[in-house]
């Protein structure tokens, strides 16, 4: 096991054995490192995890690894210490949480440009990257005021929770970025070239990649947050947080608040939208249909298909099966 990854102390301190009965542990990890086979790495991470138990999601490209994995304590505890035993994942450093469903239904290990779409050739964390802030010392570094803040998620996932006087850049995925850079800080330059910039993402992977890109652009006083908003919440004391909201999660449990608990969103089945109770309100609410983000964007057909899916995730889960289907991750254009 990884002597740097706490994974017992966490279990102590956080885990009561008799409460996780039913319940599960959510591990999410991400490493930038050359892989020059992603064909031969897939294939090696999918004999470790073959009837292993656990389900979740794992990114692979040249670039390195993506991936979140959920199950019970010992099956997670296992598998990662197989993953500590593969060279380039021996300093592997997840994330964790804790809920009492599973929020995955079924393991898939996907090969991909990018283990995070920027869609800038070039960009690598593993050789230059911005420098890392520790959650301890993150409320100290934006309550500067020549700090420029910038949240660099989706729309969306800023729809629920941000940091206090963070910008939201107003992207609808992280491909926009760039372009956000283009004209807000390039063409501005001279108003931001004296100001730090800080970034935030939901686990780190994101900042990783603006805060390499903005210094390839030549920005020099660039920070982002080490382990993302997961780790601040899960670090820092309710009282005492600058985080405002829930924290979008791209599963089951689609958000979570201080300690990493379950937050209190759902998400529409055709749009995958977070979704509140005031919201399922709403005239254009339709379980597993629409809802007031897409009620006018979807098709009767592909209205038809979504509550179909519906109708057979809700049977699978009844019957504690595995789906085949998954939610819709990309917008309905």
């Amino acid at each position: 096991m990884n002597p740097n990854v706490n994974y017992k102390k966490f279990l102590k301190d956080n885990i009561d054995y008799l409460s996780l009965e039913n319940g599960c542990v959510v591990a999410a990890f991400y490493k930038f490192f050359q892989i020059d086979d992603i064909l031969e790495f897939q294939k090696i991470l999918k004999l470790i995890l073959k009837d292993s138990g656990i389900n979740g999601t794992i990114l692979v490209a040249h670039e390195g690894i993506n991936g979140t994995i959920t199950g019970k304590v010992f099956d997670v505890s296992k598998i990662l210490n197989q993953f500590w035993l593969i060279k380039d994942l021996v300093d592997l450093e997840p994330k964790y949480s804790l809920t009492n469903k599973m929020p995955f239904l079924r393991m898939k290990i996907k090969l991909r440009k990018e283990i995070v779409s920027l869609g800038v050739k070039n960009i690598l964390p593993n050789k230059m990257v911005g420098h890392y802030v520790k959650p301890e010392d993150w409320n100290q570094l934006i309550e500067d005021k020549n700090v420029l803040l910038i949240d660099t998620r989706n729309k969306y996932e800023v729809s629920i929770g941000s940091f206090e006087n963070a910008i939201n850049p107003n992207i609808n995925n992280f491909r926009e970025f760039p372009e956000w850079v283009s004209n807000n800080l390039i063409d501005d330059k001279a108003k931001t070239k004296n100001k730090k910039i800080a970034m935030f993402c939901t686990g780190g992977i994101r900042c990783e990649k603006s805060t390499s890109y903005l210094k390839s652009l030549g920005f020099n006083e660039v920070y982002h947050l080490d382990g993302g908003i997961l780790k601040y919440l899960e670090k820092t004391s309710e009282d005492k947080s600058k985080w405002n909201g829930s924290c979008f999660v791209f599963d089951y449990r689609v958000s979570v608040k201080h300690d990493l608990k379950v937050g209190d969103y759902d998400m529409c089945y055709a749009c995958r939208m977070p979704i509140s109770d005031a919201d399922k309100n709403s005239e254009y609410f339709i379980q597993g249909q629409s809802c007031h983000h897409c009620y006018n964007s979807a098709s009767l057909k592909q209205k038809v298909r979504f509550k179909e899916r519906l109708k057979q995730i809700q049977l699978s889960k009844k019957r504690n099966e595995r789906h085949i289907g998954n939610i819709n991750k990309k917008n309905l254009n």
